[in-house]
């Protein structure tokens, strides 16, 4: 189970207040209301802000130098950029999203950073060699996801570390590929602050698998 250090947070009101509050502090808008994606005919899913301290737990499995490159699949309003900020790490971020208006949107409040940059269109015809570092969010259906996962394999010759979140019933497509391995997994359904009150924030477990790949083990 994830956990979330303030102790004044004691329900899902109070965890999206706090991250409006950072939001806020990082973008100059509030990244937690999200309409559904108009672009569900090309296999979009609703996109969906992650928690700060559901990404606090998650990136602690991602290692990051002045050489690394993050991509965050299906961006949205860019709530992962605005954590890469708010964590201060090393390397450069980007998020690639299909929705040209929400891109836009995005883009111009990540143009304020230079380690931050936000790409309009699918993540099927974009370059995935210069990444060292993957964050999806169940940004696809799964038949996207199988073609990314080739796009992955045939494009990057250097290892790298994918977090796929809300995985439900995905996680099978990496098992059993060459040059694939489980680094851990688990799930997420609530946030516990510092003096041990715990509350839901989703409705259901959300399952999430971390894998490293190497291609010289393909």
């Amino acid at each position: 189970m994830a956990q979330s250090p303030q102790p004044h947070i004691k329900n899902l009101a109070d965890l999206l207040a706090f991250e409006a509050q950072l939001d806020h502090s990082i973008c100059g808008t509030s990244l937690n209301d999200q309409d559904e994606t108009r672009l569900a005919e090309e296999g979009a899913h609703d996109p969906t802000p992650t928690h700060y301290f559901v990404l606090e737990h998650l990136f602690k499995h991602f290692s990051f130098d002045e050489d690394s490159r993050l991509l965050d699949v299906g961006c949205g309003t860019g709530r992962v950029l605005a954590f890469f900020v708010l964590q201060g790490f090393p390397g450069h971020a980007t998020g690639i999203e299909l929705d040209p208006e929400l891109a836009s949107s995005t883009a111009a409040w990540a143009s304020r950073h230079r380690n931050l940059s936000v790409l309009q269109g699918s993540a099927l015809d974009l370059d995935l060699s210069p990444y060292t570092h993957f964050y999806l969010f169940n940004p696809f259906d799964p038949n996207v996801l199988e073609r990314f996962i080739l796009a992955l394999e045939e494009q990057l010759t250097h290892p790298f570390t994918l977090i796929h979140m809300s995985d439900n019933g995905d996680t099978w497509r990496y098992v059993g590929r060459p040059g694939w391995s489980e680094v851990a997994s688990g799930s997420i359904k609530n946030c516990q602050n510092d003096r041990g009150h715990k509350f839901s924030v989703y409705e259901w477990p959300q399952h999430y698998t971390v894998w490293h790949y190497d291609a010289a083990q393909h």
